[in-house]
């Protein structure tokens, strides 16, 4: 019996979907605009941004508006999940180069984070979090892959993770220190092989948390007992992200163990120091919250001007730190909840009080 019209058949097909699969992978053209330069007299001044995946009229416009105020800096999370999100042998990197081309066009520097695991690297009962060891080679493929993409368009800073001293932000289990200085070093060698001029950065840390024994049941543990275990692990990172929260305190509130606010980054660097590793630190979250009714905010009044203050003691007083990048910028939609009210714009792209303050603040030396 002759097969080769059947064989001929599945192939033409096969090559028709093949076609139909590149033809959706194919990215739609951007439309960039023209190159624009941040207007700034302090360039430290940077802001928590949540673009990819949304429309690229809304990636432009929110865009223009960070440098109108005149941030120099953003962090954005660029998922895992959403670039390779069947497989690991395939790419889609549509979203993450509509926000950074657009990004650069308004003559922002990026720092990029890495996280959310997609379905086929976890188990199917877990969250997006969730990053097994038997993973970690293929999450280190992914961030090699984008430092070998944006590294040399200058997207050199990565950051690995987001608050892993976290239960949630671990994959729903106890947070593990250990562990996490392990996915480092994966991690570090891969990227180093492909652009050695990036910046591994550690993850900011949730602040604050119980110190002590981690109980396998525990939502959070300490910062800088976490910071500790990665110390003393030799856990590979060129520089460190720091979530510097002020709570219901003003900017110069100073730092103690026990205290959640602006200066806890204080404490941070200190250890760092003490461990030999005094490399630059980031802050990619932080600031204040004005929520009428949420017992850790602030008046809107006060929420101004601690924000501005702690732009400014970050400036003067922290020649380690590279970028303050509060959050967070907008989000796409209204949550009826405190966070609404750490933004700077609303999600239709209206800005707040303190968005034309420190736009103000940003051009007054």
């Amino acid at each position: 019996m002759r097969r080769w019209p059947l064989v001929g058949g599945l192939l033409l097909l096969g090559w028709l979907a093949f076609g139909q699969l590149a033809a959706q992978r194919t990215p739609t053209p951007l439309h960039l605009p023209p190159q624009q330069q941040v207007q700034t007299l302090h360039p430290t001044v940077g802001v928590h941004t949540r673009l990819t995946g949304l429309d690229e009229a809304t990636i432009e416009r929110t865009l223009i508006q960070v440098r109108e105020m005149g941030a120099t800096t953003i962090i954005d999370l660029f998922p895992w999940a959403m670039v390779q999100p069947r497989s690991p042998h395939a790419f889609d990197w549509a979203g993450t180069d509509a926000v950074i081309e657009h990004a650069q066009r308004q003559g922002l520097q990026v720092i990029a984070r890495l996280d959310f695991v997609p379905a086929w690297a976890r188990p199917k009962s877990t969250n997006d979090r969730y990053l097994d060891p038997d993973f970690y080679a293929a999450y280190a493929r992914y961030v090699a892959a984008f430092a070998a993409r944006y590294v040399p368009k200058g997207v050199r800073v990565l950051q690995i993770w987001n608050e892993p001293n976290l239960r949630f932000e671990w994959g729903d289990r106890a947070p593990d220190p250990q562990a996490y200085a392990e996915l480092l070093k994966v991690v570090y060698p891969a990227v180093k092989a492909v652009a050695p001029e990036a910046l591994v950065t550690a993850a900011g840390l949730s602040p604050g948390g119980p110190s002590g024994p981690i109980d396998p049941s525990t939502l959070s543990v300490n910062d800088l007992q976490y910071l500790d275990v990665l110390l003393a692990a030799a856990a590979p990172f060129d520089a460190v992200a720091v979530h510097a929260y002020g709570g219901r305190a003003p900017a110069d509130q100073g730092p103690a163990p026990e205290l959640v606010n602006f200066r806890r980054t204080e404490l941070i660097h200190q250890r760092l120091v003490a461990a030999g590793r005094d490399v630059p630190i980031y802050i990619t979250e932080g600031g204040w919250n004005d929520h009428p009714r949420w017992v850790g905010a602030v008046t809107p009044p006060e929420r101004v001007r601690y924000t501005l203050e702690g732009y400014a003691w970050a400036e003067d007083n922290w020649p380690w730190l590279a970028a303050t990048c509060l959050w967070q910028f907008a989000t796409p939609w209204q949550s009826y909840n405190y966070i609404d009210n750490y933004t700077f714009v609303a999600p239709d792209g209206t800005p707040k009080a303190i968005y034309y303050a420190i736009q103000q603040w940003t051009q007054t030396k």
